[in-house]
């Protein structure tokens, strides 16, 4: 794998609200660590002038980061931009000349996905592909057949080691360490099986809703948007076995491993909710039936995972904004010491945002003359220091040519299998009110009870 850095950056849908919101404060980050040197080239449909350009970058500074004056003055002297309609083969030949003998520039489609095949046709017609690579954000498809079309798209104009697709969880430094955890502290790895472990919970819970957003996620739903990607990835960080080596297609291999070994989800294992309210919301179909929760039970059919049920749950409008993992061992078989019965079973909890803490329950005696017990949990949490935003980190890896932190085709094609056979059959959906932990018909699906993250304190 070609490993050669990116001399310029080149940014479709530079105008958009993903630019606005996370891409501007990631530049800047990249040029105060001198991880950013190269012309970065902003792509739109709006007439701007380059001066429009910066301002605009500028003002997303203020409102979703803050403005580090050296960094901004250099990130500022890069800023570049180009008016284009992408169906208008002659304006990309004004790209061609703004890349100036660029080559190896890396073209980041922060746009559409419908837009995805129009643009990529045009930089091979135009010569900018050549020798570049391309950045693309989710979803890749909206289901199976389309994510596989959008593939053989794609590595018609560029080969499989020039293709990033971006999913920014694998970015997040929490996910990182989650992996790094695992794999660097072996006493886990003897009870890390299903001989030890009885089942294992992700709750990725938002307290918003879909804020002015009806439009795009009556095209989506808590499926497509965080199920087929985000949480299948946190399954798959969870669940790999050890790289072979430290390399990038060690690393994906793995992970790749563990989402083809997912069982294909069927209506049993699935409950999907919608919460009061949605269908009023701008852009959504007075009779949607799009869920805004989605609570699923998954297996793994792998040596180590066999059994052990993956519970996972997600929506909109929840108590609380964190996602959390919450690994369960078994219980003690038989009672220990004076207690009638067993103890509570030990957990291993990470949280993954909004603050990222680690924490062991353990079985400890009470006071007094019983040898009885109680469960308290020994945790730490992790000061954010000088951590790099996703956005930032998943960017200038693309740039050098890491693939690591991306998904691979046949990752994105396993994981659409996963889903793929709920997405083409009726289902049922259960209203839920705000401010709750979804429909109660989601209860019915876990046995036990659900972990409810807590609110950060």
């Amino acid at each position: 794998m070609s490993t050669s850095q990116s001399d310029a950056l080149v940014i479709y849908g530079a105008t958009g609200d993903l630019a606005f919101k996370k891409i501007f404060p990631a530049l800047q980050a990249m040029a105060k660590r001198g991880h950013l040197d190269v012309p970065v080239i902003g792509v739109g449909r709006s007439a701007w002038t380059v001066d429009q350009f910066q301002a605009r970058a500028f003002e997303s500074l203020e409102k979703h980061g803050e403005v580090d004056p050296a960094a901004w003055e250099k990130l500022c002297g890069l800023l570049r931009y180009v008016h284009v309609d992408y169906a208008d083969p002659t304006t990309f030949q004004a790209l061609r000349k703004e890349l100036d003998g660029a080559e190896r520039p890396a073209h980041y489609l922060a746009i559409a996905p419908t837009m995805f095949e129009t643009v990529v046709q045009q930089l091979e017609k135009s010569g900018c592909a050549k020798g570049g690579r391309v950045i693309l954000e989710k979803p890749f498809g909206r289901n199976l057949a389309s994510a596989q079309a959008l593939n053989r798209t794609l590595h018609t104009y560029f080969p499989d080691q020039a293709v990033f697709r971006i999913d920014h969880y694998l970015g997040k430094e929490s996910v990182q360490n989650l992996i790094y955890f695992r794999f660097a502290n072996p006493f886990f790895e003897t009870a890390w099986n299903r001989h030890s472990i009885q089942r294992v919970q992700i709750t990725m819970a938002e307290e918003f809703g879909v804020v002015g957003r009806g439009r795009f996620y009556e095209e989506v739903g808590a499926i497509r948007d965080v199920v087929q990607n985000h949480l299948l990835m946190v399954i798959a960080c969870l669940a790999m076995e050890q790289p072979s080596g430290r390399d990038s297609e060690s690393i994906r291999e793995e992970r790749v491993n563990v989402l083809k070994m997912i069982r294909p989800l069927i209506p049993s294992d699935v409950v999907r909710g919608q919460f009061r309210g949605y269908r009023r919301e701008g852009g959504v179909a007075p009779e949607s039936q799009v869920e805004t929760f989605a609570a699923l039970r998954l297996y793994i059919d792998s040596e180590r995972w066999a059994g052990v049920p993956f519970y996972v749950r997600t929506g909109k409008c929840l108590p609380v904004t964190a996602t959390e993992v919450l690994v369960e061992f078994k219980r003690p078989c038989c009672p220990v010491l004076d207690e009638i019965e067993p103890p509570l079973p030990n957990y291993f909890r990470f949280r993954l945002s909004p603050d990222v803490t680690i924490a062991l329950s353990t079985m400890t005696k009470v006071p007094g003359e019983a040898m009885v017990g109680e469960r308290i949990e020994l945790a730490a949490r992790q000061c954010s220091g000088d951590q790099m935003d996703s956005y930032e980190r998943l960017l200038g890896d693309a740039m050098k040519g890491d693939a690591t932190l991306f998904a691979r085709r046949d990752g994105v094609e396993a994981a659409w299998r996963v889903v793929q056979p709920i997405l083409d059959t009726p289902m049922a959906l259960y209203e839920y009110e705000l401010n709750t932990w979804g429909p109660r018909e989601a209860d019915q699906l876990i046995e036990g009870d659900w972990h409810n993250p807590l609110v950060s304190v």
